[in-house]
């Protein structure tokens, strides 16, 4: 999964970055709201940690403007501002939720996590697909019942493919969710880590559509485990 982090503090951008690529997620950070605009414009993010007090242009004003232009991702608001108001300001401006400074890094990276499982339509933060569950929280994988070791980027792959079971996934869409945007990205890299996946957990559970990418799929007589 691929966030946005848009905040002008230098040392908090830098704890807020740090702590989501040791989540495993990949991370792009802007330090004024006129950047932070332009990332969120031409990139594919999964969600956005957005800072109000922004240089250039303010962290409600981009909202608004992202919101105008039809860009939906999940926007989870990081402000020092306490006043209710300024919060209702926000969520009509299509914020998703609100965390006020200071904050603890479990509390956001939970909410960041929620923000983007709802996004994709799940409640639980185990996601299955038949025997296969995947621990969202902790990015435990089982089979069977049984731990599965997974690479990060094997993660990252299973991660969005589970978050979209059923949908067709591109490998460009595959890409550009799981590598920031300073990545040297190769999407053929992507058959590869399919490929793993398929060796490890099963190839009957990862299809691939001709001429338009893979699908997370439960197999027909197979049902997804209570």
């Amino acid at each position: 999964m691929r966030v946005l982090v848009v905040e002008d503090d230098h040392r908090l951008a830098q704890q807020i970055s740090d702590a989501l690529q040791v989540a495993g997620y990949s991370v792009d950070v802007s330090m004024d709201g006129e950047e932070g605009q332009f990332l969120g414009e031409t990139s594919f993010y999964d969600a956005v940690i957005l800072d109000l007090g922004l240089p250039k242009v303010d962290g409600l004003t981009l909202l608004s403007r992202w919101r105008e232009s039809g860009l939906s991702m999940p926007v989870l608001i990081l402000t020092a501002r306490e006043r209710w108001s300024e919060k209702v300001s926000g969520f009509d401006a299509g914020a998703d939720d609100y965390v006020t400074k200071p904050f603890h890094t479990e509390e956001l990276l939970a909410r960041l996590r929620a923000l983007i499982r709802r996004s994709a339509g799940h409640a639980l933060p185990v996601l299955k697909c038949g025997p296969i569950q995947l621990d969202t929280r902790s990015g435990r994988v089982m089979l069977d019942g049984a731990a599965v070791v997974l690479t990060a980027q094997e993660l990252k792959v299973l991660n969005y493919l589970m978050h979209h079971v059923g949908k067709v996934i591109s490998r460009t869409e595959l890409t550009e969710h799981i590598y920031d945007q300073d990545f040297d990205r190769d999407s053929n890299t992507i058959e590869v880590f399919v490929g793993r996946l398929r060796k490890k957990l099963g190839r009957q559970y990862i299809l691939t559509i001709r001429g338009r990418g893979y699908s997370m799929a439960i197999p027909e007589g197979i049902e997804n485990q209570a």
